[in-house]
């Protein structure tokens, strides 16, 4: 069998775990690449020269760079402005994704959105909008201000790279930027004055009360003076019940505790505020000898009813909570998340993490099932309690973004202007041919771990391992693309289907395929399957490479219209409640709007002679 066989037989079953996603887009790329060199596709010792591509090193370096921003207080000062957006729905449409745009531009876009979220979700409370209404937008316009710099998306780095392996030289900084600038700006455009009028806007997204509907799921229960439970701690309690209940609050007297911060003995009188089914308070009546309701059993007169009046006394008693009180906090989670397909009991929540999880929801509703066999997916919204102090650190080694309970923090002036000023000087180097990208980038993460910008552990932190792991696989599976012949076999086929048609057809046609797979892999490995085909196309009809080369870079970033397209998609599905089908519907004609602009602005400023 040819080699260009094999390689399109590992190419299809990679793009079907892909769609699947079963299993981890880095792992179906090393399982790509390891397949490739036992078929002896690709030598054994260049199996792993992608780790050291010069597109790795600078998609980890930026990553790094763009912690810093965060770090330093950069992202938070703009975040700060984007606060002010004002009460109308339409100037915080365009006030948000006008900010991730330019944000996204120079640094990682999933991390420019990841930012904003929280920013966005505060926005949509404190003024009574939708957050479905500007969530779609926003994480859109993060990819878009990713088309504008090198740095702003990994597909841009990838065909700039091989640009220069083929002996063109490398694009720079701002080659990217008269096209990008123009696709963007046409993009808001759109978005603001047609796309808002196909945004789903779906109500009871607005808080946490409202998304979770608390205070309905609370169930109160007494601790009698003759309960089994008196004298127990709440880990004592929760160990004799199969589900880790959370046990939200305690009210003692005139006094309320959180759950998670009570650590003393259970007293009889003491009222336990808690999220349980039937089920679940069954097991605490029958193993805690605990009572449903505000008064225990022995307080009740015998044979009697319990009076309105009683009833009215001991509502009263009770303190009336609500979000706040309760210390919960909202969180999604990314697509990175070592949560993902495991549960409670495997990732103990509570014992390793100190977080109760009190509720889940998953495309805008509520999730009913027992919490103990609810698997996380990408984009579900979690409802927590936890310790302030220590939640930050909780959710990052989770994997999870923290949504409006985010509190800005403007950092240290000198960091942020030796962040800035860090950047700049990269930047330059780059602009005036001092360095190539990577070792400009690379230099400028170095300084900024050095000079105490970002500390050293979140720097290692900072870099995506399966970003970096599905980069550096893929680059020699898609060499053995175009070494194998299967890229001119690819090209040999459009140019045949297009006999006699104009190089501006073929551009779209290869617009339109590169937007597809997109759509359902990750844009990098779109880019790197798609810009060996691109070259090939360009040799076939003997026109200038750069033309199909920005095509490929637009079009890779162009993963509109479905929820797996690109992590910033996956990230607002859960807190805008959008289900699969939301995505095309803004995200079609947003493509074509993109398409109709990119392809004349290509051939305005990089034309095929």
């Amino acid at each position: 069998m040819q080699d260009a066989t094999w390689v399109f037989l590992i190419l299809a079953v990679t793009l079907v775990a892909f769609v699947w996603g079963r299993f981890r887009y880095d792992l179906v790329a090393m399982a790509a690449l390891l397949s490739c060199v036992l078929l002896g596709v690709v030598p054994a010792d260049e199996a792993f020269s992608g780790f050291g591509h010069p597109a790795v090193i600078t998609v980890a370096a930026v990553l790094v760079l763009s912690r810093g921003f965060e770090h330093a207080g950069v992202v938070d000062w703009i975040a700060e402005k984007a606060l002010k957006a004002g009460s109308q729905p339409v100037w915080q449409l365009v006030v948000l994704t006008t900010t991730v745009i330019l944000m996204s531009a120079i640094m990682n876009n999933v991390g420019a959105l990841a930012l904003l979220l929280p920013v966005a979700v505060r926005v949509a409370r404190e003024h009574g909008t939708s957050p479905s209404f500007l969530l779609m937008p926003l994480a859109f316009g993060s990819l878009l201000g990713g088309l504008i710099t090198l740095i702003g998306t990994p597909p841009n780095i990838i065909i700039s790279t091989f640009r220069a392996s083929q002996g063109e030289g490398a694009f720079r900084m701002f080659d990217f930027a008269p096209v990008g600038v123009g696709v963007a700006f046409v993009g808001l455009l759109f978005m603001v004055l047609v796309g808002r009028k196909l945004t789903p806007q779906r109500q009871g997204q607005a808080s946490a009360a409202e998304l979770f509907e608390t205070s309905a799921y609370l169930s109160e229960l007494t601790v009698g003076e003759s309960a089994k439970a008196v004298g127990w701690t709440l880990r004592e309690l929760r160990e004799v019940c199969d589900e880790p209940v959370p046990i939200l609050g305690i009210i003692r007297g005139d006094k309320q505790h959180s759950g998670h911060r009570f650590f003393g003995p259970l007293q009889a009188g003491d009222i336990l505020l808690l999220e349980a089914g039937p089920e679940d308070l069954k097991q605490l009546e029958d193993k805690g000898g605990l009572t449903l309701g505000a008064r225990s059993r022995d307080d009740e007169p015998a044979g009697d009813a319990v009076s309105e009046s009683d009833e009215e006394a001991s509502a009263a008693r009770v303190p009336k909570l609500d979000a706040e009180d309760l210390q919960l906090v909202e969180a999604v989670v990314r697509t990175d998340s070592m949560m993902i397909r495991r549960t409670v009991t495997h990732l103990r929540l509570l014992n390793q993490h100190g977080l109760h999880l009190v509720a889940v929801s998953r495309d805008g509703a509520r999730l009913k099932q027992r919490l103990r066999e609810v698997r996380f997916q990408p984009g579900d919204v979690l409802l927590l309690q936890g310790d302030e102090n220590g939640l930050s650190d909780s959710l990052a080694a989770l994997g999870c973004l923290p949504l409006a309970s985010r509190k800005l923090s403007l950092g240290k002036p000198r960091q942020l202007l030796l962040s800035v000023a860090i950047f700049a000087v990269a930047i330059a180097a780059m602009m005036f041919d001092l360095l190539p990208a990577a070792i400009a980038m690379s230099l400028a993460a170095l300084v900024t771990l050095a000079s105490g910008v970002l500390p050293l552990r979140e720097g290692y932190d900072a870099i995506e391992g399966p970003v970096i792991v599905l980069l550096a696989a893929m680059l020699p599976v898609g060499q053995a693309l175009e070494t194998s012949g299967g890229a001119q076999m690819v090209a040999n086929g459009m140019m045949t289907l297009g006999d006699g048609w104009p190089p501006v057809i073929t551009l779209v046609a290869l617009f339109v395929i590169t937007l597809l797979l997109s759509n359902v892999i990750n844009n990098a490995a779109a880019a790197l399957l798609m810009a060996p085909i691109a070259a090939n196309l360009a040799s076939g009809l003997n026109v200038s490479l750069d033309p199909f080369l920005m095509t490929v870079a637009v079009s890779a970033s162009c993963a509109f219209l479905t929820p797996i397209g690109h992590q910033s998609n996956t990230l607002v599905m859960g807190p805008g409640g959008y289900h699969f089908r939301d995505y095309w519907k803004l995200g079609l004609p947003l493509s074509v709007v993109v398409m109709a602009t990119a392809i004349p602005l290509i051939l305005l400023i990089w034309p095929l002679s």
